[in-house]
């Protein structure tokens, strides 16, 4: 529960009084500062006097929409926090509200203990960008030199922070850093210089950090996700470029942005085969790899032989052939031969 002393600022945004005022009062006992808005209007003019710290949105409003205010707020107001609100639960408008910036939905009517851990945790991702972005902009003015030993310290800063952020999910605990490995001893393999392997790194440890914005229960839904959920969980790779852009080079935000494509191609990809960043097609290979020898909420690892032989037979659709084979030279597919 946040504490009193907190005092985040929370502004509803609803058409609906007996909502607001509803919310309002909830969120009030949980120590937040409160304000409310019946329209679009209304909340701009909040907005434009004082931002809030975050913004519960109904998504379907009489005039402008709450998914057509949405861009407006992320646009003026890049440090506000969004959280939709709908009745109705309709997977294609909450994606596009989540690309457009949304960090959170919630549903009517409200569970009070879900709403406020809703709340909390899109409060902490908020913090976690700040921070982000306070560092990234202590970067600034400063000599060559020195820029880059603040970069490295504040990039070995974010190594802990998502390692830190792993430790709490029992299932993804220490994934970034097993694929890191994975994804480096391959890239060896296939003769990367140094410094594309040092890309290749960053991009490898950081390939999930899209997924703070991404609402933890779907995540770890106990079940196969739907294609709508496994389509949301894949914006992740959409988020993740827009946290470390301003931090690290274009070819390591190619490589997260693309490191779901396929091979051969898919809905939505812009590239396919030897046109996805050669990074993007080793990371496939090491994410894919570690997640199916890894527990999952729906199903437990799969086994070490079972998982190289699956990468085998998507070698050439799912995955590049020439990463694939590489992959079966490196020291853990070796260790499993001896």
């Amino acid at each position: 529960m946040v504490t009193a002393t907190a005092r985040e600022t929370i502004l509803i945004v609803d058409d609906e009084k007996t909502v607001r005022r509803s919310l309002n009062k909830c969120l009030t006992l949980g120590g937040f500062l409160c304000r409310e808005a019946a329209n679009a209007e209304e909340a701009w003019n909040h907005l434009r006097e004082k931002p809030a710290d975050l913004v519960i949105l109904d998504i379907m409003m009489p005039g402008k929409s709450g998914k057509d205010f949405l861009p407006d707020i992320k646009n003026s107001f890049p440090d506000t926090a969004v959280v939709m609100a709908t009745a109705v639960v309709e997977p294609e408008a909450i994606v596009n509200c989540m690309k457009n910036g949304a960090q959170d939905y919630i549903t009517k009517p409200f569970d009070v203990n879900e709403l406020v851990s809703s709340i909390e945790t899109v409060l902490e991702k908020r913090k976690l960008e700040l921070t982000l972005k306070e560092k990234r902009q202590g970067l600034e003015g400063k000599v060559e030199e020195q820029a880059r030993e603040l970069q490295r310290l504040f990039m070995d800063a974010v190594e802990s922070l998502v390692c830190a952020l792993e430790a709490k999910d029992r299932y993804t605990a220490g994934h970034s850093r097993r694929v890191t490995k994975i994804a480096v001893d391959t890239g060896e393999i296939l003769g990367l210089d140094r410094e594309e392997l040092e890309n290749l790194r960053w991009a490898a440890l950081l390939h999930d950090i899209g997924k703070i914005g991404i609402d933890s229960s779907i995540q770890n839904k106990p079940g196969v996700l739907t294609p709508s959920e496994y389509d949301y969980i894949l914006t992740h790779c959409s988020i993740g470029p827009g946290i470390v852009e301003p931090l690290v080079n274009d070819k390591i935000v190619a490589v997260i942005r693309h490191h779901h494509d396929s091979y051969d191609g898919g809905p939505n990809q812009r590239v396919s085969g030897d046109d996805i960043p050669l990074g993007a097609r080793i990371l496939a290979v090491a994410d894919s790899f570690d997640a199916m020898t890894s527990d999952r909420p729906y199903r437990t690892a799969m086994a070490n032989g079972n998982a190289i032989t699956e990468i085998k037979r998507c070698s050439g659709s799912q995955f590049d052939p020439a990463v694939v084979k590489a992959f079966l030279k490196t020291p853990i597919v070796n260790s499993l031969k001896a």
